[in-house]
């Protein structure tokens, strides 16, 4: 045999060993069955978090469901700042199709960071499809603005960040109490006992006017009162609608799914006397009981009730 065979022949060896050592290793590095096994409990926890389900909790996206909130421009500043966007499709055209829901079509909700100066708006849209709207960017911040919709059936809430340059200090979350001020001697209290996260918690409040009780608040935007609750630290948005028909007496009553402990800011809108008014809470929501007996959110369903569960919602 030649001395270039040879040489040929010992490095197809040394290739074939490298290879195989390289396969090898792959099916028993401890590195990667580690971060496998990490990212599938990152996953179990994200699901856990976000209610079991794969849907993600509103607000905390630019885009989902193969649509897209698109800003015309995201540096604004001033009471009068003129906001425009567009909601596009998978295949980057605007969508000009909306549904009507709870009298709009189209919900733009803007407050500060911090949860200093919310605002619930109702966009113009343009005849390209559009929208604008004039929106209070003063004082300075960082604010978020939730666009709430539907198109096809589906409901969406896509946001994004808006910047007011500026002095900025931001203010620190108010105390959770029992009753705020709705200004013009309006107050109203706040009936939420026992606040937990991922189940349906009872929310009621009752609005007094000049310490009376107003037993029957106007319909607004088709019902008795709109409830905007947005987390502590990443705003998560719960948009939330009064059970019962517009028209009742009484207190206006929700039902809230908080889908994990902590503090939120509850926003109230209702109307009396012609006009608009808004009532802000800080709500403590607790973990749930199956969580404080399984912090982790992993344990496995026990088999006496494995039937019950896999048939559940």
């Amino acid at each position: 045999m030649s001395v270039a065979a040879k040489i040929a022949g010992f490095t197809a060896m040394l290739v074939a060993v490298f290879v195989g050592a390289a396969f090898a290793g792959a099916e028993v590095d401890p590195d990667i069955e580690g971060a496998s096994k990490t990212h599938a409990g990152a996953e179990q926890m994200e699901q856990h978090e976000t209610g079991g389900g794969a849907e993600a909790v509103p607000g905390l996206a630019v885009a989902e469901g193969g649509y897209r909130l698109v800003p015309d421009r995201t540096e604004l500043a001033g009471s009068n700042a003129r906001f425009a966007f567009r909601i596009v499709d998978a295949g980057g055209q605007t969508v000009s199709d909306f549904d009507t829901e709870h009298a709009r079509r189209m919900h733009l909700i803007v407050v500060r960071r911090d949860f200093v100066n919310f605002q619930h708006v109702h966009p113009a849209q343009l005849a390209d499809g559009s929208w604008e709207a004039e929106v209070d960017l003063d004082p300075s911040g960082v604010y978020r603005a939730f666009a709430d919709f539907s198109t096809e059936g589906r409901s969406l809430t896509l946001a994004t960040d808006l910047f007011a340059a500026g002095s900025f200090r931001p203010a620190p979350l108010p105390p959770v109490e029992e009753v705020a001020d709705a200004s013009d001697g309006y107050e109203v209290s706040l009936d939420s006992a026992g606040a937990e996260a991922g189940g349906s918690t009872p929310v009621s409040f009752t609005v007094r006017k000049d310490g009376q009780e107003v037993r029957s608040v106007e319909p607004y935007l088709g019902a008795d009162g709109h409830l905007v609750a947005l987390r502590e630290h990443d705003q998560a948005f719960l948009h939330t609608h009064p059970e019962g028909e517009p028209g009742g007496s009484g207190p206006i009553s929700f039902d809230v799914e908080y889908p994990t402990e902590g503090r939120y800011r509850l926003f109230l809108q209702f109307r009396h006397r012609g006009q608009v008014r808004t009532a802000a809470f800080t709500q403590e929501v607790r973990e749930t009981a199956e969580l404080r007996s399984d912090p982790s959110g992993l344990q496995e369903p026990s088999s006496d009730h494995g039937e019950e569960a896999g048939n559940g919602h």
